[in-house]
This record gives structure tokens, sequence and C-alpha cells, in this order.
């Protein structure tokens, strides 16, 4: 399950206007009256725009709905220093010179300090003599050493990865030091993947990796093998590894982690046929489930599965809460086209909560022989609980996580049918999907949806940077300031960003 999980409360509250609809617009008292502020819609889009400028408002800025006269900052997001102006000279704006060009980060720092901050040479829109990325071998690739961040939460990575090779094998050192409970090299590991897949461009020398944080020895002694060698000795040592080879077999079983692994390992047992065979282990009803289905669950879900999904669960869900808002999360969200499973948050923005309303559901889809497996984890939250200081900790959510029976495509193969087939084939029909669903009250369902939109990485470095670089404590129901003694109230996940005092990442930029 690719997200955040985390714990505490925020009580919800009735809610006077739609989850996305930006805020009217209020009358604010101006405090400073020498900045005019102009934030510009290009590549950033209105719901967003209209957000921040009230945002600004709030803080006591002057910021102005059109160009005019009377602006002194113009905030771009995205925007190099040549496309504000080509869009200036297409507002009939003859001199640009009586205007600071910023970037977005400039902003951001301003609403983080509550005031204006000095406009320095790092928030200026300036004209660059030559790309980063076309740097002479002679001279260091600057950019990097500035402005990669140690947190992925500040660096927007898309599915655009040029560095496989080297991600692959570390995701696989990482996993191999998982099954070994050794949290330090695991998350060095980690780190380094979520980096390199970050970088705009392939990594073919240690040159070009000079300067980038994350990279310990240990990382660098891979990537420098398998840029000289094509493939690293040590992943290598790992994939032929016994003890790896059975934790990767057992963990792909559901219900089934790396406990249970050591204790079937000990036991002499090597692969899932082998545990098949043994009659005599004591299985979860999660690892009976896993077990039965296993050839389904192992495979992944395409994009078109997670669509025929969804319309049976906003479905179902309708049938007893019309009001409800049912969004898919996880790597789907983030614009993934294959997964393991497929993730659900469900809100209402009405003032009542059915705690019922997930056994409804299930109820329904027993009758209608769609459910194989369901179990239930209750609400465990207390009014004013803080936040979870475990980066990896779970929350206290009411969730389901179910297997549901999803048939096949038609003979037309154009859509998915819930209901029963003709047996015109000795193959079933059907496939067993994994499915969780999970109910938040409305005042926390922007916490929840940033926290199971994940993905892993990205959602650590996001509660590891609001602690360490801003004393709040984050989790998925909500953010404490830990200075101001506060919970801070969220309406999106634009929102929590600013309270952070970071540039929005959007959902499909959180691939780290």
């Amino acid at each position: 399950m690719d997200r955040i999980k985390a714990s505490a409360v925020i009580s919800p509250r009735k809610r006077k206007r739609g989850l996305h609809s930006p805020e009217l617009s209020h009358s604010y008292e101006i405090k400073y009256t020498k900045f005019v502020i102009f934030i510009m819609q290009r590549k950033m889009g209105m719901t967003r725009r209209m957000f921040l400028m009230e945002l600004a408002r709030r803080k006591g800025f002057r910021v102005e709905s059109e160009l005019s006269d009377s602006v002194t900052h113009i905030v771009a997001e995205n925007n190099s220093y040549l496309e504000v102006l080509d869009w200036l000279k297409g507002q009939t704006v003859s001199d640009s010179s009586r205007f600071e060009l910023l970037d977005i980060s400039w902003f951001t720092a301003c609403m983080e300090a509550g005031r204006p901050v000095d406009s320095e040479m790092k928030y200026r829109l300036m004209e660059q003599c030559q790309s980063p990325l076309n740097t002479p071998e002679s001279e260091e690739p600057s950019f990097i050493a500035r402005k990669v961040s140690q947190y992925s939460c500040q660096r927007k990575t898309t599915l655009n990865n040029y560095n496989q090779k080297f991600t692959d094998a570390f995701e696989i050192m990482a996993e191999n030091y998982e099954f070994k409970e050794n949290e330090i090299f695991c998350l060095e590991f980690l780190r380094a993947a979520s980096l390199l897949k970050y970088l705009p461009f392939p990594v073919t020398r240690m040159k070009d990796i000079q300067g980038l944080p994350c990279l310990g020895d240990h990382v660098r002694d891979v990537i420098e093998e398998i840029i000289e060698e094509g493939e690293s000795s040590k992943v290598k040592e790992v994939l032929n590894d016994e003890r790896y080879k059975a934790f990767k077999q057992f963990t792909s079983v559901f219900g089934v982690g790396v406990k249970t692994s050591e204790k079937w390992y000990r036991m002499g047992l090597r692969t899932v046929e082998e545990l098949k065979a043994d009659k005599t282990l004591k299985l979860s009803k999660m690892q009976k489930a896993g077990f039965l289905y296993y050839e389904d669950l192992v495979s992944c879900v395409s994009k078109a599965e997670a669509d025929a999904v969804t319309l049976i669960v906003k479905n179902t869900v309708s049938t007893f809460l019309p009001d409800a808002l049912v969004t898919i999360t996880g790597g789907f969200r983030r614009g993934k086209n294959m997964g393991h499973d497929i993730d659900f948050l469900i809100t209402s923005p009405g003032p009542r909560e059915d705690d019922e309303l997930l056994h409804k559901v299930v109820d329904l889809w027993k009758k209608q022989g769609l459910l194989l497996y369901c179990d239930f984890i209750e609400s465990t939250f207390v009014e004013e609980q803080l936040p979870s200081r475990k980066v990896d900790a779970m929350d206290h959510f009411q969730k389901c996580f179910a297997i549901l029976k999803l048939c096949q495509p038609g003979a037309d193969n154009s859509s998915y049918s819930t209901s029963k087939k003709l047996d015109m084939a000795e193959d079933k029909d059907w496939k067993a999907i994994r499915v969780d669903l999970v109910i938040t009250p409305f005042e926390q369902y922007a916490y929840a949806l940033l926290g199971w939109t994940g993905s892993r990485q990205f959602g650590r470095d996001l509660r590891r940077f609001a602690t360490q670089e801003r004393k709040m404590i984050l989790d998925n129901h909500g953010l404490y300031d830990r200075r101001k003694r506060i919970f801070l109230k969220a309406e999106s996940e634009e929102e929590i960003f600013a309270h952070l005092g970071l540039d929005y990442v959007e959902p499909w930029e959180r691939n780290a």
C-alpha cells in the first residue's frame, strides 16, 4: 500500500461551501502598502492562484487581480525569465524593469514569515546565459549543488525516470536491508533512489552527482560500479542470496510481513509452494486469503481495472450516502498505469457521519457475490490527540481491507461487468483485486488525501521536513504547530503546503 500512515485528530465541522471551491474574497487590512503583488496564472491554474491571492490578503499584503500600474512585484511559478517577458509583451507592457520579477519561492517565504522578505538574488527571475545541463565539462553543474533539496517534498518528481538502472539497484538493496530490519541502510538507499528519480538527465559519470545530497559512500560505491561495469556485484549478491529470495516470496503473500517471514525461514521453508504444501502452518484469516488468491494478487492491477473498481465503489457508496466524495489515492492518483492494490478515501461534506457505511457497503457486495474477503479496522482516534511523531505510524481512520471479484471484459472488450456470466470457458472469468476503503471526517480530508496519495518516500520527507524545518508535527489527521500550540486547519492540499512554507507539488509530481 503506497501511502503515509499516521495518527491524531481534528474535530469535524460543517462546511458552507464545496470542498474544492475557491474561498470568497473578503476585506482585509493592508499592512504592507509599499508592496503590490500580482500573481501570474500562467502554468498555475485559476484555483491555485485564487487560493494564493486570498492567503496573501489574509496576511496583510495588497494583491491585485489584474496587472496595473500600481503593481510592484510579479510572482510566477514554473515560468522562466524569458517566458515572463513574453507574457508581459502580450499585455502591452513596454517597460518590464519597473517590476520585480520573482519566483513563487519568494511568495512562499513571505507567507511563512508573515511579512515581506527581501527579494534576494535567489528569488529573482533573471536571464540565464546557458542551461545548467549544457555546462561544459570543465565547469561544475552549479544548479545541482545549490538547488537540490535533501527533502523529496521540495523536488517535483514525475514518472520520467532517467536513471532506472540505478534506482532499481537501490531499491533491491533497500528491500534487502528492510528484510534484515536495518532501517538506517534501508533509508539511505531509498533516499538515494528518490533523488536519482528526480534528476532530469541520466547519470553517466561520477561528476554528474557531485554536490548532490543523500548519496552516502555505500550508494556511491554502487553507482560507480554500475557506471564502470554496467552492473553492481553487491546487487547480484543480494539477488542470489537464499534468505533474500525466500523473504521476497513470503512477503508477496497478502498479510505476510518480515516477522512472519523470519519465522518461516527458520523453519526451513524457502518458497511459496513449500508454504502451500505445509499443512502445519497456523495462518491468519488474511494470510489464508492471500494464499487462496495468490496468483491474482501478485499480478499487477491495470488502470482499466482500477477504473472499473472505482465505478463499483462509487456506485455502492452513493447508494447509502449520495453526497459522499470517493477519491482514488495511491499510485493511480499520482498518474501510474499499474499498481498492486487500489486505495479509496471516502468522506462526506454533510454534518452527519455514518459509522456503519463501510459495513453496509460490504454487506451489499456480499449479496452481489463480489466480496471475496474483508477485514475491518474501526476508528481509534481520540479528540485533540497530537499527530504521531513516527514517520510510518498507522493512522486512526476506520478502514476496510477487502478483496473484490472483478469480472473480466465481455466479448466486446469494452467494459467490465459486475454480474455473473455464463460459463463459456473452463477458465475463471474474474480476477481478485485488493481494495482498501478509508473513511475520514470531512475536516481531516485534505490531510488524509495528502497522506494516502504518497509516495511513501514523499510522505516521509514531508513529515520529516515539518518536524525538522518548521517545528510542526504532520500526519494523516492534521498539522500541529508546536510553537503556537495549535492545530492548523486546511481545506485543501495546497493549504497544507502553504502552512509548511512549501511550493505546492501536484500529485503526479510526488513519485519520489
